[in-house]
C-alpha cells in the first residue's frame, strides 16, 4: 500500500514537473504621445505605455514604440513601423492606438481619414502582425478632458474611434475600447477631480504659467489607464493572469 501511494505522488510530481512554462513574449507598444515614454523634464507628464512594466511579470518584456506627434501615416513613413516589425516573434503582442493626430487636417505629414487612409493603415499593422505570428491588440485613443457647460464630455475623436471598432469586427481582432473606458472613467470624476489625471501644474521656472493639459496624462493618470487596459487584457484572455502582478504604485 505505501509502494502503490509512492508511486502515485512521484507520479503526480513528474506530471507537474513536465508541464511546460508560460511563455514568455514581448509586448510590443505603437502610438501617440498619449503612451509614449516621457523625459524627467516634463514630469508629471506620463504615457500610459511608459509604466506597464510595473503591473507586468518580469518575463514580460514591453518594447514601447510609441512617439509624440505620430499618426498611423506618419508612423510608417518614418520607418517606425518596420523596426517593430524586423523585432517581432510568434507569441509577442502589439498595442496599437492611434488617433490623436491622425485627425489634424492642416498637416499632410500626419493626417488620415477614418475610413481611408486610417483604415488602412491599421489594416497594415494588423496584417504584418499576424503573419510573424505576434498579436495585434487595437485600442481607441484615450478620451481628451474636454467638458461641456453642463458638466457631460465633449467627443473629441469624430469617427476615429467608430472606424477602429469597425476594424476589429471586420478582421476579428481583439479591442480594447479605451475611448469608451475612459470616457466613463474621466466623466464620472467631473470636470475639477479629473484634472489630476491630466497635466495641469501650477507656474514653476519652467512653465511661468503653468500647464492646463487636457490631453495627456499625468502620472496618476497614466497608471490608471494602464491598469485599466491591463485588467481589460485579462478579461478578455489576451495576456494571462498570471502575467500581471499587484502593484499599488
Amino acid at each position: 500500500m505505501r509502494k502503490s501511494i509512492f508511486i502515485f505522488l512521484f507520479s503526480g510530481f513528474l506530471y507537474v514537473a513536465c508541464q511546460p512554462e508560460e511563455a514568455s513574449f514581448t509586448l510590443f507598444t505603437i502610438g501617440d504621445s498619449t503612451m509614449a515614454n516621457k523625459k524627467a523634464a516634463v514630469y508629471p507628464e506620463t504615457g500610459w505605455c511608459q509604466v506597464l512594466e510595473d503591473y507586468l511579470d518580469p518575463s514580460v518584456r514591453v518594447k514601447n514604440h510609441a512617439v509624440n506627434g505620430r499618426s498611423t501615416k506618419s508612423f510608417l513613413e518614418e520607418g517606425r513601423w518596420n523596426r517593430v516589425l524586423d523585432s517581432l516573434k510568434a507569441g509577442d503582442r502589439v498595442f496599437i492606438q492611434f488617433g490623436h493626430n491622425d485627425q489634424k487636417e492642416y498637416d499632410t505629414t500626419r493626417f488620415t481619414t477614418p475610413f481611408g487612409s486610417y483604415t488602412a493603415n491599421l489594416k497594415r499593422f494588423i496584417e504584418e502582425s499576424e503573419e510573424k505570428g505576434a498579436m495585434p491588440v487595437l485600442f481607441t485613443s484615450i478620451v481628451r478632458r474636454k467638458f461641456e457647460d453642463h458638466g457631460r464630455l465633449i467627443d473629441t475623436h469624430g469617427d476615429y474611434p467608430v472606424a477602429v471598432r469597425k476594424i476589429a469586427e471586420e478582421m476579428n481582432v481583439p479591442l480594447v475600447d479605451l475611448q469608451k473606458l475612459t470616457e466613463e472613467w474621466i466623466g464620472s470624476l467631473g470636470d475639477e477631480a479629473s484634472r489630476s489625471m491630466y497635466v495641469w501644474t501650477e507656474p514653476d521656472q519652467q512653465y511661468p504659467e503653468g500647464r492646463q493639459d487636457d490631453t495627456h496624462l499625468s502620472e496618476t493618470g497614466a497608471r490608471e489607464v494602464a491598469r485599466m487596459a491591463l485588467k481589460e487584457c485579462v478579461s478578455q484572455k489576451l495576456i494571462p493572469s498570471r502575467k500581471i502582478r499587484v502593484n499599488n504604485k
